[in-house]
């Protein structure tokens, strides 16, 4: 693993390769030779320096089509550290958290974004390394009745934005059980609905599974005055299928809200999301937070590593793509930040029109195979000498 004195790979391709080579590289890499850098308003830019956190912007557009008008969306990404130490009090903490992000909204707001979307489990540590139940089930909270949610509603409500927060949800309907889940409320400040983490990561210190277990909400989409919407969770992104379930339920635009560390996955990072926009002819939203992140108590994971107390570092590196191939350039590794990326709708059925993916995609052939590979008694289909 690098250090984190490398910020990103957009600003080492900008140090070392040519003006003229790197609009090519750019092409290859990134699937268009320039950034299409969207302008952002001086009060957006004002908060992001007063505030240290970086503030990027670019556009994705679409051709322009005869019988219907580009159907614009300003989307919005934002990845964070955490504020307190870990063993403040957990109100405080959560306070703090809420504050640096309440700031960014507030920019994105400024910068007319319709819809953003926080990384996973925003308001609090990614705690789940220690297996350690207290304090941490305290940061647990209700989806629609609870504090986070109230917040955030009065702000869709002013700015007139849908906010997708990722929080670790106390169903105090069904036995205090917890979940991870991505709360959705409606640019009238309206509690929209809920989706649960499909996939739960068992892998080096993700030990998740002590706190939760699959979600059973299905792959929702969420119809918006902005488009519809659905959200991957994290761990999820690893699964095809759960990506073409949320494509097949009609979304157009699909955020990724995660939380993951460089030794595991950052080889990965840059094409999942991407390799789902493509699959699936809709955007994706890939987000991830920054930092490292220290608990009270030395934790291990069962994989030969020494007991340590940090997880980390997250590596940001939050990013849009988009149905045809191209993505942005992605935010640095080791900085809060807000990606604002306005996009064109309509590409998503111009890339069905031209690619024809959901026309070739053979279901019936596909769904009669995972019905026999679900059966306890398959067998691979191996043709021998």
């Amino acid at each position: 693993m690098s250090g984190t004195n490398f910020k990103s790979l957009e600003e080492c391709l900008e140090k070392h390769i040519p003006a003229d080579e790197l609009k090519e590289v750019k092409r290859i890499l990134y699937g268009r030779s320039d950034d299409n850098v969207l302008p952002l308003p001086m009060e957006a830019t004002k908060l992001a320096a007063e505030h240290g956190f970086e503030l990027k912007g670019y556009r994705i557009g679409a051709k322009q089509e005869q019988m219907r008008k580009p159907r614009l969306v300003k989307v919005g990404a934002i990845q964070n550290s955490i504020v307190l130490p870990t063993d403040a009090p957990l109100e405080k903490q959560r306070d703090a958290i809420w504050q640096k992000v309440t700031t960014m909204i507030k920019a994105a707001a400024a910068a007319g974004v319709n819809v953003v979307c926080m990384q996973e489990a925003w308001t609090m540590p990614f705690a789940f390394c220690t297996r350690e139940k207290f304090p941490w089930c305290d940061f647990a909270e209700e989806a629609e009745h609870g504090p986070t949610t109230k917040m955030l509603q009065e702000l869709a409500k002013t700015y007139n934005m849908v906010i997708i927060s990722s929080i670790l949800e106390r169903d105090v309907e069904h036995g205090d059980t917890i979940w991870n889940t991505a709360v959705v409320i409606s640019n009238r400040g309206r509690y929209l609905g809920k989706h649960r983490k499909n996939h739960i990561p068992r892998v080096g210190d993700f030990n998740e599974s002590t706190y939760y277990l699959e979600g059973n909400t299905g792959h929702p989409v969420f119809e918006t005055e902005f488009g519809k919407i659905a959200i991957n969770i994290c761990y999820g992104r690893h699964h095809p299928q759960n990506w073409m379930m949320f494509g097949l339920n009609g979304a157009e635009i699909v955020f990724n809200p995660s939380a993951t560390v460089g030794a595991l996955s950052e080889p990965l990072w840059s094409i999942e999301a991407r390799n789902a926009a493509i699959a699936n002819s809709y955007y994706t939203v890939a987000i991830n937070r920054v930092g490292n992140e220290e608990f009270p108590h030395e934790y291990t994971s069962g994989d030969g590593r020494a007991a340590h107390k940090v997880f980390g570092p997250f590596y940001g590196s939050s990013y849009v793509a988009a149905p045809d191939g191209s993505r942005t350039p992605g935010l640095s590794r080791d900085q809060d930040g807000l990606l604002i990326t306005e996009i064109d709708l309509n590409l998503c059925r111009q890339i069905k029109d031209f690619w024809t993916f959901r026309m070739t995609q053979r279901l019936d052939l596909y769904a009669e195979s995972f019905k026999r590979a679900s059966q306890l008694d398959f067998k691979p289909q191996i043709i021998k000498e």
